[in-house]
Parts: C-alpha cells; structure tokens; sequence
C-alpha cells in the first residue's frame, strides 16, 4: 500500500488571509555570509573547543577532521533535501514532505531543542572574554547580547548579511592572529595530531575519540542552516533583469562552501594550538586567552579577546535570524492552536522579517542564559546527531516518482553517501552518555504526546507550506 500522501500547502486555509511571503533577496554570497557566521568559526574555537581539548587533548584536532568528513555526506544529503523542499522549515519540512508528518513532528522537536539551547550556550561565553576589561556576570552578558540580537534580528535580512559579513572579517582576522602565533612557537611534532593522548605519553582510546564527535559535529554543525534561508534566496540572473525564484543551485552552493571555510577556518587553529601550547597539560584546561598572552604580550590578548567577543555577537544575531525563521515556518504550517499561528507567521511590511516569531526566540533564549550551561549543553550533542540522523535517513526515500521534479539538485553516490552516513552517525549515537540519550527521548516522547492527543486529529493542522 502507497504511504499516506503529506498535505503540501501553498496557502493557508480558505478564509483566512494569505500571509505575507518572506523576500528573496539573498544569493550565493550573501547566504554564504549569514550561514558562516552561524557557524561562527570563533566562536566555536573560543568557546566549544576548549572543552573538547579538555576531554581528547591531542586527538581534538582528529575527532574535528572526522566531523567534518562526515559532514560532507550529510552536506550532500541537506542539499539535495533543501531544493526539493526549499522551506523555512529546515528539517522538519523536509522530513515532513519526503516521509510523514509524524516523523517530520518529532524533527521539528529536535530541531527546535537545538535552536534553542545553542545561541545561550555561545552567548554565555562572551563574559570570559569581555573580563579583559572587568567582571562580567555570564549569565548577564549572555542575555544582554540576546536581547541586542534580537534587536538586530527584526530588520532587513540584507542589512544583516552585510553587517555579519563585517563581523566575519574580524573573527577571521583574530583566529589568523591565533594560528600565526600557534605555529610560530610550535614546540612538538604533527605526528601527536594522530596520537591522541592528554600528556604525550599515556593514550586516549579511539572509542573516546568518537564518542567525542558529537561534540565536535556540534562544533561545526552551522553549515546546516542554509537550508532555513531557502525562501530567501534567488538564483543568478539569467538575463539582464530576470531573475529565477526557485534556489537550485543557491542552496547547494550555500551549503558546500560554508561547510568547506568552516571546516578550514576552525581545524587550522586547532592544529596551531596542538603544536604551539608550552605543555600538553595546559590542554586539559585550557584558557585562549592565556595562551596568547603567553605567545604575544597582554595588550595583544586584550584586542584578541575583544575580536572574540565580537565574534560571539555577530553568530548569535545569525542564529537568531535563522532561528526565528523556523518558528514562523511552524505557525504558517499550523502547528499550534489558531491564535498562536496567526501571531508566529506575522511578517513585518517595512522589514520583511517575522517580528513575533524573532521576538519569541530570542527572549527565550535571554532567559535560559540563567539556566547552567551544563545543563543547557547536556543533550546539545545528542539532538544534533539525531537530527542529522533523521536527514541522512530520509533523503533515501527522495528519490521516489512522487518526489521526481525539475530544478532539484541531486547529489552523486546516492544511496551509499545516505547509508553511510546513517550508520556513521548511528554508531555515534549509540557512544553518547545514558543520561543524555534519556533527557532526548523523554523531549520526544512529550513531542509524540502532543502529536497523538492534538495535531494528528486535526487534519487542518501541520500542513507544510512549500512556496
């Protein structure tokens, strides 16, 4: 028996006013701008890698390189999946479309925990690098720079790639200044890059090294978001003055070159540091700005740390702008109650932007700033593996007659990069804590609750909008 088609709508129900469509105005390098800067390569060296180095020590170089060779195959199925179904949605209108709607409700939920917990856990690491100037209370300055995110969030999307665009220029110019010092005072050979171990002498199982890609696909895990922008974005011209509305070759490109100046951006300091910090033990706890004070002088750390906090800034209005998009995407495909569909899927006429929906995740994440950090980065890891686990499962079922349309970029080596990816990843998920494996299903099985007992009854609810 055929499955159950997905209902696709490109209207909201009859009798209700269309809502306002979000602008294409984005192409190849705009997208590329806003997306890199979501992945904020100083950010995440600055803030996610050290507790990596603190766990792998000399293999944090090795589990980042896998992560990253991983994340091809999935770069290859997220590209595929986003011009198919170029939605705000992201992953859960993929899911939704190519699968089931059950299946793409328990994406959103995974999706929507990451969308979440991650911009706190970046905007709290901006107070360790403003203390070059004095204290600064973490949780006060994440949720300052949240709020200011938001801010930032509810104008133009093409006023915002350009202003993230400056802020790339500078975080890229602090992790240049880090990797230059790095393998100026290099102090050890590469081989240790393949030996992981903690103090050169006594090593780390390889077990642990995978265990640790979770952490390090989180690491570069932005290259994803691409996807979110899909209705925003336009092909090259053809012709003076023509312009394709469908983003075929927007997205893949979007997606490949973030994931490729991500992965290089971020493994290259990491190697420097490796090969250039004084003793191996530093590693275990290791504070940047220390370090390069230790390399330089303390004027020039001051100036690195400013570069950094800078950095931390620029990837949370990006992961705001991202963020927000698929919240609005869930209420114009109702996934809620009438009235919080109708306020999530207002667009601002002067700006373009969902207002209310920006307004909403961004105030929530200013408040889970004065949650720990621990426990906002307990199931980060996990959610992300999953996720990634739901696309790579799903882009095998793309390929079916009723998904056959023109102007989808369809990747090479289709089924084995999906099927690899699929048990790459699922063995990752396997290696990760109980307790964190547990916190997951016990979100899912809440988000399975509201599935049965509300969205699967109503048959006008959950309707993913393809534009």
């Amino acid at each position: 028996m055929p499955p159950h088609p997905v209902p696709v709508q490109t209207d909201p129900a009859a009798g209700s006013p269309a809502p306002r469509s979000l602008t294409r105005s984005i192409g190849v390098g705009g997208g590329t701008l806003l997306t890199l800067s979501c992945v904020t390569p100083a950010s995440s060296l600055f803030v996610l890698v050290p507790p990596l180095f603190g766990s792998l020590g000399t293999g944090t170089a090795l589990a980042i390189g896998l992560a990253v060779l991983l994340c091809v195959g999935i770069a290859f199925c997220y590209s595929e999946l986003g011009t198919l179904v170029p939605s705000s949605g992201g992953e859960y209108a993929m899911v939704s479309t190519v699968v089931s709607r059950f299946a793409g409700w328990i994406t959103f939920m995974l999706s929507f925990i990451v969308i979440l917990v991650v911009p706190p856990i970046i905007a709290l690491g901006v107070a360790g690098y403003l203390a070059v100037l004095g204290h600064v209370d973490p949780s006060v300055a994440g949720a300052l720079v949240m709020l200011a995110a938001t801010g930032m969030g509810l104008v133009n999307l093409r006023s915002n790639a350009w202003l993230t665009g400056i802020f790339l220029v500078i975080e890229i110019l602090a992790i240049v200044v880090v990797s230059v010092l790095g393998f100026a005072h290099t102090d050890r050979p590469a081989a240790v890059l393949g030996r992981p171990s903690m103090d050169g002498v006594h090593p780390i199982a390889l077990v642990s090294v995978i265990a640790g890609l979770a952490v390090a696909l989180f690491v570069v895990q932005g290259f994803s978001t691409a996807v979110y922008l899909a209705e925003e974005m336009r092909e090259p011209a053809v012709s003076r003055g023509e312009e394709m509305r469908e983003p075929h070759k927007t997205v893949s490109r979007t997606v490949f070159w973030t994931l490729g100046i991500s992965a290089v951006v971020i493994l290259v300091p990491v190697v420097a540091i490796t090969l250039g910090v004084p003793d191996l033990a530093i590693l275990q706890n290791l504070d940047l700005t220390a370090l390069v004070v230790s390399w330089s002088s303390s004027a020039f750390g001051t100036i690195v740390s400013l570069c950094i906090a800078a950095a931390i800034v620029n990837a949370v209005i990006v992961m705001v702008i991202q963020n927000s998009r698929v919240l609005y995407a869930s209420g114009r495909d109702r996934a809620w109650p009438e009235p919080v569909n109708r306020a999530l899927s207002v667009v601002s006429p002067r700006f373009g932007a969902p207002w209310v929906a920006t307004l909403v995740v961004g105030v929530s994440e200013a408040v889970l700033c004065f949650v720990p950090v621990e426990t906002l980065s307990g199931v980060t890891g996990v959610a992300v593996v999953a996720l990634y686990l739901a696309i790579s499962v799903s882009v095998l079922w793309a390929r079916r007659p009723a998904h056959r349309r023109p102007q989808v970029w369809r990747m090479p080596g289709w089924p084995v990069v999906p099927v690899a990816a699929v048990l790459a990843l699922g063995y990752v998920l396997v290696s990760q804590s109980l307790l964190d494996l547990a916190i997951t299903t016990g979100v899912l099985v809440v988000s399975a609750g509201y599935w049965w007992g509300y969205l699967r009854r109503r048959p006008d609810r959950w309707l993913v909008t393809i534009p």
